[in-house]
C-alpha cells in the first residue's frame, strides 16, 4: 500500500492514523522502534525544512535508517528512468518517500516500486501536511465533526488535499481564491465523488465568516518565482489578519504549512497570537509521519 493521495484513505483510515499520531506524540522517546533494521529512501527534487527534518527524525526515532537522496544524486527522469529507480531502490529499502515537482513522478514511483511509496509533496497534493493539519484541528477542538474549514489564498496542492480530506470527513469547506487561481474542476469533481460539497468563492470575508479553522499558504510557491510580481498584486486581499479572524468563530484557529511570508498571506499579529496553531501544526508533521511510516512499513505497529 502507498500514500500518494489523501483520497486513498477512508475516514476510518484517517482517524486511525490520527490516533496513532497522538500516541506517538504522547509517548515520544518511549514508543519503541517498530522499524528497527529497516531503511527509508527520502527522494527530494525540491529542498525542504519541515518535510526533510520531520521525515528524517521520524524514521530515526522509529528505529529506521533514513537515506536522503537529492535530485542531483538520482537525476530522476533524466539518465535512469523513474521506473528503474523505483525497482532498484525497492531492492534496498523498506519504503520510499518522495518530494517531487510533478505528481506523475510519484505515480510512476508507486507503480514500479515493490515497497510502500509516500508522497511528501507533489504539484498536485500534499497528504502528509493535511494529516498534520487534521491532528492539530482535533487537538484544538477535540473533534473532527461539525467544523467549518476556510482556505484563503492560492488553490494549490495543499488546498487540493484539504478539499479532499474535508470530503472524506464530511467537513464543510469554503475556498476563497482570486479568479484564475481557484481549485481546478478536476479536484472539485473528485471531492464531490467522495461526498463533499466544496464552496469556491472569490471574497475572503465570505469564506472566513463563522469558520472554525482558517488555512493559508504562500502566495508564491516554489517554481512560481517568475510570477511573483503578478501574484503579489492579485493576492493582496487574501491575507489572514485580525480583521479576517474576527469574522470567524470566537474559538477559531489559524493554520499555515510554512514557510510563511509574514506580512503577505498572514500577519505577525495572527501568526504569533493566541489563535495561531501554526507551530503545533509544524510539530505534528513529525507525529503524523511516524504514524504513516509505522502503518505502511511496519504493518501498522506502534510499539
Amino acid at each position: 500500500m502507498n500514500l500518494i493521495s489523501i483520497s486513498e484513505l477512508s475516514r476510518q483510515d484517517i482517524l486511525r492514523l490520527l490516533d496513532s499520531a497522538d500516541a506517538f506524540r504522547a509517548r515520544r522517546g518511549g514508543h519503541g522502534t517498530p522499524l528497527q533494521g529497516k531503511s527509508l529512501a527520502m527522494i527530494f527534487e525540491k529542498p525542504s525544512t519541515r518535510t526533510r527534518v520531520s521525515l528524517e527524525v521520524a524514521a530515526s526515532e522509529l528505529g529506521a535508517h533514513p537515506l536522503y537522496l537529492s535530485a542531483g544524486e538520482l537525476q530522476l527522469g533524466r539518465g535512469e528512468t523513474v521506473a528503474d529507480t523505483a525497482r532498484v531502490l525497492s531492492r534496498y529499502v523498506a519504503g520510499i518517500t518522495a518530494r517531487v515537482y510533478s505528481h506523475g513522478t510519484i505515480e510512476q514511483l508507486a507503480a514500479h516500486a515493490s515497497v510502500p511509496v509516500i508522497n511528501a509533496l507533489s504539484d498536485w497534493e500534499h497528504p502528509l501536511q493535511i494529516l498534520a493539519d487534521l491532528q492539530t484541528v482535533r487537538q484544538r477542538f477535540s473533534r473532527l465533526e461539525n467544523l467549518k474549514l476556510a482556505w484563503i489564498g492560492d488553490g494549490n496542492n495543499v488546498c487540493n488535499s484539504l478539499i479532499l480530506a474535508a470530503a472524506i470527513l464530511d467537513l464543510e469547506i469554503a475556498v476563497a481564491s482570486p479568479p484564475g487561481y481557484q481549485p481546478t474542476a478536476r479536484v472539485l469533481e473528485q471531492a464531490r465523488r467522495l461526498g463533499g460539497d466544496p464552496n469556491v468563492l472569490v471574497e475572503p470575508a465570505e469564506a472566513a465568516r463563522d469558520a472554525d479553522v482558517l488555512v493559508t499558504d504562500t502566495w508564491v510557491s516554489m517554481g512560481d518565482e517568475g510570477e511573483e510580481a503578478e501574484r503579489l498584486r492579485v493576492f493582496g486581499r487574501y491575507q489572514i489578519n485580525s480583521d479576517i479572524m474576527n469574522l470567524a468563530s470566537p474559538d477559531s484557529i489559524a493554520l499555515h504549512c510554512l514557510p510563511a511570508h509574514r506580512g503577505q498571506e498572514i500577519t505577525d499579529e495572527v501568526m504569533d497570537g493566541p489563535q495561531s496553531a501554526v507551530f503545533d501544526e509544524a510539530e505534528n508533521r513529525l507525529h503524523t509521519s511516524k504514524a504513516v511510516m509505522a502503518w505502511l512499513m511496519g504493518q501498522g505497529r506502534e510499539d
